[in-house]
């Protein structure tokens, strides 16, 4: 498995399919054939320096241990971390990702909220 490392992925990544769990969303969505990928990013909203790096060590131990056999081949995978993720119990949170991933896997996704539009200099309403 290969890490995403640059941000043109993560972005790409973000346009697939997106799974909401308490702890985490999972985003997944075709690569063209560069294996199984995945990404890992928590948001400062989550917490200090010490939190975000638990999460993150937490996330990648739980993907390890479940991509090889439950991943979807040739596709990325990012893990969002939310904020309910870092005390939940490890062996929900990998029930939960085997979840979102079979899901993935047969082409659903939670539904969109819908985003509110931006204002400002990125063409929102004029001033």
């Amino acid at each position: 498995m290969k890490v995403l490392t640059r941000r043109a992925d993560f972005l790409a990544a973000n346009r697939g399919l997106r799974n909401a769990r308490s702890g985490f969303v999972l985003l997944t969505r075709p690569n063209g054939g560069q294996g199984m990928r995945y990404g890992i990013t928590v948001t400062k909203k989550i917490g200090n320096a010490v939190v975000r790096n638990r999460m993150k060590r937490r996330f990648r131990e739980l993907l390890r241990a479940v991509l090889p056999e439950h991943g979807l081949a040739d596709h990325d995978h990012v893990l969002i971390g939310r904020s309910g993720g870092v005390e939940r119990d490890f062996h929900l949170i990998q029930c939960e990702l085997i979840d979102a991933l079979a899901r993935a896997r047969d082409g659903r996704s939670d539904p969109g909220r819908g985003r509110r539009p931006r204002h400002g200099a990125r063409g929102g309403k004029p001033a």
